[in-house]
């Protein structure tokens, strides 16, 4: 088999101006996303211009939160090195933080054209899932968000191109596709909501499914990363995470942290799992989930 040439992260050059490939797919996801949600949009009686200007207030909200997450938490290197806080283009957008600076904006912007938060919620679930399915790729040309080490036969016998084989070939060392196991995470999980959606769910629940299924895969998987965002907790904290995570065990080797003992995205995605079983139950039982996903455009106001 021959070896292919690790794929170059920038797109395109024009004197001094380089184009990365992060750059494209994460715009690509962007607009993807936002023609799906026009679409479903819709169907519930929403203008299109309606996503147009929601995209405006969320898009600047989820990079700007993203960005302020990971810097947060890798503020040792950044203080050191402040230019490259604005270089988003090497990576380093974490998607919980853009998740909490994309849903803050979009509370604020349904408020104020008082359209239902949940409604709104479950119309663009899809669209969000999607849009981390593709954005994921952006990882892949940069090399980055990859697992632990293992061994090209291993990634030979996943099946995979030669193409991404080489790509996680880094410095002479194979590594876990991370990226590709959340990225097709994702795309099982897109199409479950749209399968879900036919079925004509409770207002919220769309919305919450999503939570869960996207945070119980990055659970596991973040498990397998070298790169995570990490503090020093409580030991029984991290024996708690390690227990839930151990039965990853039988097929893999968890990836190193190189400091601290509990993974963030492992710890959020596991309160993002029990916030929205708890919403759904809760909701159902107080009775607060009698409207339905499909429902007339007057009842989606207010």
């Amino acid at each position: 088999m021959g070896f292919a040439q690790v794929l170059d992260p920038v797109a395109i050059s024009l004197g001094p101006l380089q184009i990365h490939w992060y750059g494209i797919i994460m715009g690509s996801a962007v607009l993807i996303g936002l023609w799906l949600a026009i679409r479903e949009g819709k169907r519930h009686g929403l203008d299109s211009e309606l996503f147009l200007d929601l995209i405006i207030w969320v898009i600047p909200a989820a990079i700007i939160g993203a960005r302020l997450y990971y810097v947060a938490f890798e503020w040792e290197y950044y203080s050191q090195n402040p230019a490259d806080i604005f270089a988003i283009w090497k990576g380093g957008l974490a998607i919980h933080g853009g998740l909490i600076g994309a849903l803050l904006a979009g509370a604020v912007f349904v408020r104020k054209r008082e359209i239902s938060f949940l409604h709104m919620a479950d119309i663009v679930a899809p669209s969000i899932i999607i849009g981390q399915c593709i954005g994921r790729w952006g990882n892949f040309m940069n090399q980055e968000a990859h697992g632990g080490e293992v061994t090209r036969s291993f990634l030979e016998g996943l099946m995979l191109p030669n193409w991404i084989i080489e790509q996680m070939n880094i410095q002479g060392v194979y590594y876990h596709p991370t990226f590709l196991y959340e990225s097709l995470w994702t795309l099982v999980g897109f199409g479950m909501l749209l399968l879900l959606r036919r079925f004509n769910p409770r207002r919220g629940e769309v919305f919450f499914t999503y939570l869960i299924w996207y945070s119980l895969g990055r659970f596991f998987i973040e498990g397998l990363r070298t790169d995570s965002l990490t503090f020093e907790g409580p030991a029984w904290l991290a024996s708690f995470i390690n227990g839930l995570w151990s039965p990853m065990q039988i097929l893999f080797e968890p990836g190193w942290m190189t400091d601290g003992n509990i993974r963030i995205a492992q710890l959020v995605s596991l309160l993002l799992v029990l916030l929205g079983i708890a919403l759904i139950i809760f909701r159902r039982v107080r009775g607060q989930a009698h409207e339905s996903y499909y429902q007339k455009k007057e009842s989606i106001e207010g």
